[in-house]
């Protein structure tokens, strides 16, 4: 019985919450606008709803492009207990060294953040309205993922050391239950000097805390009492197995608000990433490319949420 709900565990994980899970995606985008400055926020808002429906689109993708997913990863283990100190940043320096089958094959992300950054520097270049959104949408999924511990190890579902099931529960369960009381006040968006420096960044902070992430799920399972850990969960109205609150809460607990930190650390990285691209174009005038002005009902609903992130907190965005 319990091999059978690691394998729905394990379905689960494959089928909806290949990276952060869609709710936390919109979520991290959505947020990441209150971080922009004056010039940037008016275009940012007006589209606001584009930004975060379309923050799910890169693990849409996975299912048609073959290519898609290292994309989202890096398994930096495969690359020693030090990886980051073998690994070369530079994209051909490190194809050199290891081959660009290798690099594909253990992923990506970090160079994938570099060339979306530079991408959306050319699309605010060419004052491409729709190419600008898509791309910011895209850019943040990427940074997003880079935040997330078990996207940086090959046990990224913790199927090496039995504990299968184990990214969702990090990166999609937990958020689901808890994230309506992080503080999301990360502050104003930061120009970043190197974009591919700063993913690299990035990624060894979440590589760093992968042993942290498996040791307390070991720790939680072998105290919490077996009949306890799943429960029948409702998702677009069908009834599936997942972790139970109770194990959710135990394990969230334990990791002492990672959670919530990796999930600042995204917003804060999306709109600093966003913001610096707009000044590497140049800082163009944003306002002339807003082709719907928000409403005045919009416009309150945007002030609302701006004076929520103020003390931290976000409206309520569908989980599903």
């Amino acid at each position: 019985m319990k091999s059978v709900t690691r394998n729905i565990i394990a379905i689960t994980v494959l089928l909806t919450c290949s990276s952060w899970g869609f709710f936390a995606h919109k979520r991290i985008n959505h947020v990441a606008v209150f971080t922009l400055p004056k010039a940037m926020s008016g275009f940012y808002e007006a589209n606001i709803d584009f930004i975060t429906e379309h923050a799910v689109d890169p693990d849409k993708r996975r299912y048609v492009d073959s290519l898609e997913a290292p994309r989202h990863f890096l398994d930096a283990d495969h690359y020693g207990k030090r990886p980051f100190m073998k690994l070369p940043v530079k994209w051909k320096e490190a194809a050199k060294k290891y081959t660009e089958d290798t690099l594909k094959k253990y992923g990506t992300v970090p160079w994938e953040i570099q060339y979306q950054y530079y991408r959306l520097v050319d699309d605010f270049k060419e004052h491409d309205t729709t190419d600008i959104l898509k791309t910011s949408a895209n850019l943040g999924h990427y940074i997003a993922d880079a935040c997330v511990p078990l996207h940086l190890t090959q046990n990224y579902n913790g199927q090496l050391t039995h504990q299968d099931g184990i990214h969702a529960l990090w990166e999609s369960r937990i958020p689901e239950l808890f994230s309506d009381q992080y503080n999301y006040n990360v502050g104003k968006a930061r120009y970043v000097e190197n974009p591919l420096n700063e993913a690299f960044k990035i990624c060894r902070s979440s590589f760093n805390c992968v042993d942290s992430v498996l040791h307390f799920e070991r720790m939680i399972n072998k105290s919490f009492p077996p009949d306890k850990k799943y429960e029948t969960v409702k998702r677009s109205n069908k009834k599936v197995q997942d972790y139970s609150v109770a194990y959710s809460k135990a394990y969230n607990v334990a990791l002492k608000g990672m959670v919530a930190r990796r999930m600042r650390l995204a917003i804060l990285e999306v709109g600093s990433l966003w913001y610096s691209a707009w000044v590497d174009a140049g800082q163009p005038d944003l306002n002339k490319l807003i082709e719907k002005p928000l409403s005045s009902q919009e416009k309150k609903k945007i002030q609302h949420e701006a004076a929520l992130y103020k003390v931290g907190k976000v409206v309520a965005l569908d989980r599903h």
